[in-house]
């Protein structure tokens, strides 16, 4: 995610982007340009040494391109390329980013005469793990720090050389995915923004003698000032006035979103804010954010609310944007915002999702083609995933019927249940026809010699196996939709207490369905004993299953 020191010139933004685009293997996620700061955050992906790769190029665009002694702007700042982090997605750990880290602030120092600093996980000095002390005195500073061997940069000249002055220096790290916020003020005073900024971040503010404001400074033995720490711990965070939007701003960090979900920090931002007599107004996110962030935020807002967190994610995720104001200043697009949205390849996922994303009415159509799949073992699924939905629809119905506030966790944690159900049981439509697809892929193998036969016998057999697994999954997961409506005829909304019994009459056709499955495919194997055992198994979850809407029914029946 590196951070260029350009925000205004798109010409010169859109040749770093084109450089890093065009070094090939990895994917532009997200191109965030502030004109108050004059800097641009570009996030990209792909495997490490691709990453490495785009980095260096994108650096060396910058170097050339951007001249810092002709930067100005409200952030702080060292260097063209600014900040260089490298963050693990998966695959990948924290040390392994750390060491290709300072591989490439080597590199750019020795290929392109840029200094470099390693901070973070990637720092050779324990102090050099905050990017502060790396950036301390911001480019303005450069000359006299490369001149002191004690702060001079981990791959640099001894003197100020005509290419440092241009490029500034690099701080190349290695660090876990952080959030960028600012969060917006109804005020234009960049002193509140800061006061509000020292009373939150982890560094806090320095102690003082008599005046909190203007007094002397306290330090300690050794001469380092006594600081008296903020309530929020893994967030740095300063203040300052934006002309873009002519309003203040306290802009944050959050480098620890274990110790701090960017909710704890919105709500201690406005607690702090408002001890001050100021508003928080909204807040803006820089760059890309971490699905869970959202996730959690809006279930957050939900429970203060005592509402049911049960519902579907983009309804949670609306939630948190409301809640927080991410949408204050400029709309806000979780499919351009969240990180996990942009690293999913769309074609990727429309195959793998390929039948949960057709209408109602596609679906039945396609159901009903002269196409073999989607098939009984899907429709169960589907019947599953719908009887799931009915629970969970009574279970919201109760949370947020009048009278009942009280019992709101009761049926909320229900309804979660519910959603995770839904989840699981949709994905098994698609996984079953998906099962299907490799039988017949099997089938297609060649047979002409007798290699071939046996590899296309193991591969068909191994693929029954499989097509009989997943509607075992189904029958399962159908299953469990049981205590679910069973809970919600018994003590849901009475009103309700048909769409109970309905979902209990979906749950036993889709066990009884995926069992119908599971016994032709079965007949397949070659394997008896394997055989065997599937169909017992499968057979004592349809004789519970058909008691279990027996019984539920009568509940139902005797409401109605």
């Amino acid at each position: 995610m590196p951070n260029f020191s350009e925000g205004r010139n798109p010409q010169v933004l859109n040749a770093i982007v084109e450089s890093i685009e065009n070094s090939g293997g990895v994917k532009v996620l997200n191109v965030d340009p502030g004109e108050a700061t004059n800097r641009t955050v570009v996030t990209f992906v792909g495997e490490p040494e691709a990453v490495v790769e785009a980095a260096f190029q994108g650096v060396k665009c910058a170097s050339k391109l951007i001249d810092m002694r002709h930067h100005h702007g409200a952030h702080p700042r060292s260097g063209a390329t600014d900040v260089l982090p490298l963050i693990p997605i998966s695959g990948i750990t924290l040390q392994e980013c750390a060491e290709l880290a300072r591989k490439l602030a080597e590199r750019i120092y020795n290929e392109l005469q840029v200094p470099c600093y390693c901070y973070e996980s990637a720092a050779y000095k324990p102090e050099r793990k905050n990017l502060a002390v790396c950036r301390a005195g911001e480019y303005e500073a450069l000359p006299e720090k490369i001149a002191d061997p004690a702060r001079r940069p981990d791959f640099g000249p001894e003197i100020f050389t005509e290419a440092a002055a241009r490029s500034g220096a690099t701080n190349v790290g290695a660090r876990d995915f952080l959030i960028a916020v600012n969060f917006n003020l109804n005020t234009t005073s960049t002193r509140r923004a800061n006061a509000i900024a020292f009373d939150v971040r982890e560094k806090g503010r320095p102690k003082r003698e008599g005046n909190p404001i203007v007094g002397k400074i306290v330090r300690d033995e050794n001469g380092e000032p006594v600081m008296i720490p903020g309530t929020l711990k893994g967030c740095k965070a300063i203040g300052w006035y934006i002309d873009e939007y002519g309003i203040a701003q306290v802009s944050m960090n959050i480098t620890d979103i274990n110790a701090t979900p960017l909710h704890k920090a919105f709500e201690e931002v406005c607690r702090a804010a408002q001890a001050r007599g100021i508003r928080v107004t909204g807040t803006e996110i820089v760059g890309l954010v971490p699905k869970r962030a959202l996730i959690e935020a809006g279930r957050y807002f939900l429970e203060k609310q005592c509402r049911s967190t049960g519902i579907d994610e983009s309804e949670i995720m609306k939630i948190a944007i409301k809640s927080m104001g991410l949408d204050d200043l400029k709309p806000f697009d979780p499919k351009e915002k969240v990180i996990e949205y942009l690293i999913e390849d769309e074609k990727e996922t429309a195959a793998k999702e390929r039948l949960i994303r057709m209408s109602c009415k596609a679906f039945a159509v396609e159901t009903a083609s002269e196409s073999p799949a989607p098939g009984g073992g899907s429709i169960s699924a589907y019947m599953g995933a719908l009887g799931a939905a009915l629970g969970t629809m009574v279970a919201n119905l109760s949370s947020h019927k009048a009278g009942w506030d009280s019992r709101w966790k009761e049926f909320s944690d229900w309804a979660d249940r519910g959603q995770e159900l839904l989840g699981r049981l949709l994905a098994l439509v698609d996984e079953d026809t998906a099962a299907f697809d490799k039988i017949m892929a099997a089938l297609g193998m060649p047979k002409g010699t007798e290699e071939e036969k046996a590899a296309r016998s193991e591969a068909l057999q191994t693929a029954t196996l499989y097509a009989t697994q997943v509607p075992l999954k189904t029958m399962k997961a159908a299953a469990e939709v049981f205590p679910i409506v069973r809970a919600m005829a018994e003590v849901g909304n009475p009103n309700s207490v048909s769409d109970a019994g309905v979902g209990a009459l979906a749950a036993r056709s889709a066990v009884l369905g995926a069992q119908l499955n599971v016994r032709i495919n079965a007949a397949g194997l070659k394997d008896r004993q394997t055989a065997e055992q599937l169909c017992a198994e499968a057979d004592k979850i349809a004789a519970a299953a058909i008691a279990e809407e027996s019984e539920i029914l009568q509940i139902v029946n005797s409401k109605i």
